[in-house]
């Protein structure tokens, strides 16, 4: 996988959580969507909620990734009539509606060897934080300073580059 894949993947994920926005899910981490990663490990103890992103990493000389109809084409790795087939390298899917999502290799055989997931998308999480808030606007409204604001984006801009210098091996 290319250093600037990685490199997008990484600022991309240190941006949402930064930002406290939906969380996006990089499958397999490092070692990406491929054979060798086992991505059922991977995802047995991850929430994915409504509005989370989940970003899909492998070479695309070797390998796809198709979303199936159904739990028989997933278990079957019946991969010849997907919902949509993914074939960039590279691909943000965004988890909208409640439900399973059924994600696998379009390559059958690396299918059947454990290449794919189902993904259970939970309803967004109730923010306790909003509930308090509502509670506390008698005491008036707080908005986040612009210092707050500064350090997260300098945060981010130091993470960022961190990771682009220790790509570039300096």
């Amino acid at each position: 996988m290319g250093a600037m894949k990685l490199l997008v993947v990484a600022i991309v994920f240190t941006a949402a959580t930064v930002a406290g926005a939906q969380v996006h899910h990089v499958v397999g981490e490092d070692r990406g969507w491929d054979p060798s990663t086992n991505v059922a490990s991977w995802s047995s103890n991850r929430v994915f909620r409504v509005g989370d992103k989940i970003w899909f990493t492998y070479s695309a000389a070797q390998e796809s990734l198709v979303e199936l109809r159904s739990e028989e084409d997933f278990t079957s790795c019946d991969v010849t009539n997907p919902i949509k087939m993914y074939t960039d390298g590279l691909d943000t899917i965004s988890l909208e509606g409640e439900g399973i999502r059924y994600f696998a290799s379009g390559n059958t055989k690396s299918c059947k060897n454990g290449l794919k997931i189902p993904v259970n998308i939970q309803p967004k999480e109730q923010n306790t934080a909003q509930n308090v808030g509502s509670m506390a606007v008698a005491d008036g409204p707080t908005l986040p300073s612009a210092s707050t604001n500064l350090n997260g984006l300098s945060y981010l801009l130091v993470v960022g580059l961190s990771i682009f210098l220790c790509l570039l091996g300096l």
